[in-house]
């Protein structure tokens, strides 16, 4: 469900080809604390054009296999890089240039719909920028940078949402110091993972800009706008896919801001709110006051109402797999109804749609899920 929920939002992503279940059982202990349980056993079998990792280079750097990295280097660049031309030490930085690009282009989309990996160390990041190794993964409820689905992350939170794009960054210069015996160079690796800066950098502000509806990122109107919106998101609990698809319903042309009653005005985004009593009057005015922000950079380009709602409806979907969506259809699949993962696939192919009838899974995260394993966080055995 999630890498096919993955691919229809528009991220690099594996597929899963099939899942078929096995008739056994298999004891999983999903927190490691000495409760081992019995499960469904189950194989999904997932397809990708390549599964090469960038653990693979590492390895043989680090046994100083020097032969083996060049030949899976080179195996690599003709598989699957053939534009770049015959492997050479400038192929292989182009090659590795191109890397950065296409993972960067990859943590840009998890930014964008609110997805966390949560276990993103070098094994499991794809040489193809494709998301890879779905385990301890979760997309956000409430927006929260500081959080992480993965158990075994929770002291030290180094997957955390906030923190994806640090990760990769990292991930990237430990390619590089595996890729460095084939270089011999320093300086032409870094300006390579500087590719990797400078467009996640610039893709994170243009996929901002849509998420908003504007046409174009303009750095002396957008950053602040950015920050104050991300700022506002954090200081209470805030359902990110929901705000954003709800302020596309906000008609900032309709009212004049300093005369219309704020509970018009804010009236499609309190849905979003997992506690509307955190509304107080100061968070209240500040919202308002960064409203007032955003409608002046749509005036500036006079995007009409209809206009910047289609435009954000295309980028910030409606439906999501949510921890506690998943969670409910692997409770029926344990009995034997597989209904809720048929329906959820479907409803997961269409993620931008209305669908009407699927409205009761456009909806916040459930208290009853708030803690409950599987809704909140998961482990590698989950």
């Amino acid at each position: 469900l999630c890498s096919e929920a993955m691919h229809h939002l528009g991220v690099p992503t594996t597929r899963a080809l099939s899942l078929v279940t096995t008739g056994e059982q298999v004891i999983r202990d999903m927190f490691y604390n000495g409760n081992p349980k019995a499960e469904p056993g189950a194989i999904v079998c997932r397809v990708a054009p390549s599964f090469i990792r960038f653990g693979n280079f590492q390895i043989h750097a680090a046994r100083g296999e020097l032969e083996i990295l060049r030949k899976i280097t080179d195996y690599t660049i003709n598989a699957h890089f053939p534009h770049l031309g015959k492997p050479s030490v400038e192929v292989y930085l182009a090659w590795f240039m191109e890397v950065c690009r296409t993972t960067a282009e990859m943590i840009v989309h998890w930014q964008r719909v609110g997805f966390v990996h949560g276990v993103m160390n070098t094994d499991n990041m794809s040489i193809l920028g494709l998301t890879i190794d779905y385990g301890p993964y979760g997309w956000l409820e409430n927006y929260d940078p500081d959080w992480t689905p993965n158990t075994t992350d929770k002291a030290g939170r180094r997957y955390r949402y906030g923190n994806q794009p640090a990760c990769a960054f990292w991930n990237l210069g430990q390619l590089a110091n595996a890729l460095y015996p084939l270089i011999g160079e320093v300086e032409p690796l870094q300006q390579a993972l500087d590719i990797f800066t400078q467009v996640f950098g610039e893709q994170w502000n243009v996929m901002m800009s849509q998420k908003l509806g504007s046409s174009r990122y303009d750095p002396d109107q957008d950053d602040g706008l950015f920050a104050e919106l991300l700022a506002v998101l954090q200081s209470v609990e805030t359902d990110m896919t929901i705000f954003f698809r709800q302020l596309a319903d906000v008609d900032l042309g309709k009212y004049e801001l300093e005369n219309t009653p704020v509970e018009m005005l804010i009236a499609p985004l309190i849905v979003a709110y997992y506690v509307p009593e955190q509304l107080t009057p100061d968070y209240i005015s500040r919202l308002v006051n960064w409203l007032k922000r955003y409608k002046q950079r749509i005036i500036h380009e006079n995007i009409p109402h209809e206009i910047r709602r289609e435009r954000m409806n295309r980028v910030n979907p409606k439906y999501v797999l949510r921890n506690y969506l998943a969670q409910l259809a692997i409770d029926k699949a344990e009995q034997g109804d597989f209904a809720l993962i048929a329906e959820l696939l479907e409803l997961l192919r269409h993620p931008y749609d209305e669908q009407p009838e699927n409205q009761q899974y456009y909806a916040k995260r459930p208290d009853w899920a708030r803690q409950r394993a599987g809704c909140s966080m998961l482990s590698c055995s989950s």
